[in-house]
């Protein structure tokens, strides 16, 4: 087995600008937008992005590669076979990875990576596939899916949108929040209680982040899945809720005392501290172990 190739690039990128187009609605993610984007004065240059990419394919990496060169960025090829071991030390922004080429344990490899690695971008490039394995991927904690085949410079673009912060370090707020007894910490994208971790995947993360960030306000679902998601929700994604379901599971069991998110029906999510009396936790209790059979006598 070959080992994995480092390049190191020394290009200097050119700078580039980008425009949203409007689309004439003040939603709420535009009014949160301000705490994620820089708050004042002239944007910093982008320092070259760290990109490992597994791939097998030598008809896709080579053009890649010459336009990673083009642009300064760092990347490795990686091992399927080390894929593991290497990732848990590697030091990447993002990952583009050919989802294929893990077989059967794809979607477990997958779920693994972005629970253990939060601060790493996935994307994933790969050949035909099902709305349902897109989906899965998606919900599982990649950031963006494209399929094959595609141009090297339209993959690139994605993965510039998925580190949009990686960008702009000046732009994040790195100060800890606090919510009842649950500490979000920015600067490590995870939060804690008590200082244990929540293990919060990746998702779940930028979902308790941006609730944090809305000072109490309900946000409504479209917003967050426009925030998260980077695009208009599709009428009947329940996305948003899988994974408020997951943070809030997450919270009550590491934090029983207190309730976190708060559901407001038909328009969406709050995030506020709500120290509960005794009975309420041990009502939530009884709920999390689920109903209890009675044995006859």
């Amino acid at each position: 087995m070959q080992p994995s190739t480092y390049i190191d690039l020394r290009v200097q990128r050119a700078g580039n600008t980008a425009t949203e187009p409007g689309n004439g609605r003040a939603s709420r993610a535009q009014r949160i937008a301000p705490l994620q984007e820089s708050h004042g004065g002239s944007k910093a240059e982008p320092s070259a992005l760290r990109v490992a990419i597994l791939d097998r394919d030598s008809g896709f990496l080579v053009p890649l590669a010459n336009r990673l060169e083009r642009l300064g960025w760092r990347h490795q090829i990686l091992s399927a076979k080390a894929l593991t071991k290497t990732l848990a030390s590697i030091e990447v922004d993002a990952l583009i990875v050919d989802i294929a080429i893990l077989g059967a344990r794809r979607w477990k490899w997958l779920a693994r990576l972005c629970e253990q690695r939060p601060d790493v971008r996935v994307v994933i490039c790969t050949g035909s596939s099902t709305v349902a394995e897109r989906v899965c991927a998606l919900r599982l904690g990649a950031d963006d899916w494209l399929t094959k085949p595609c141009h090297p410079e339209e993959l690139i673009a994605r993965v510039e949108a998925v580190t949009s912060h990686r960008l702009r370090p000046e732009s994040r707020d790195l100060e800890p929040v606090t919510v009842g007894d649950v500490e979000i910490r920015p600067d490590q994208y995870q939060a804690f209680v008590r200082g244990r971790s929540l293990r919060l995947t990746r998702r779940e993360y930028q979902l308790i982040e941006l609730l944090s960030r809305a000072g109490g306000e309900v946000l409504a679902r479209e917003d967050i899945y426009e925030c998260l998601w980077g695009c208009e929700m599709m009428r009947n994604d329940r996305s948003v809720d899988v994974f408020v379901h997951k943070l809030r599971r997450k919270l009550e069991r590491a934090s029983p005392s207190w309730r976190y998110v708060h559901t407001h029906f038909g328009i969406g999510y709050r995030l506020a501290g709500e120290l509960l009396d005794s009975a309420e936790v041990h009502d939530l209790r009884l709920i999390e172990e689920g109903p209890t059979e009675s044995l006859a006598a």
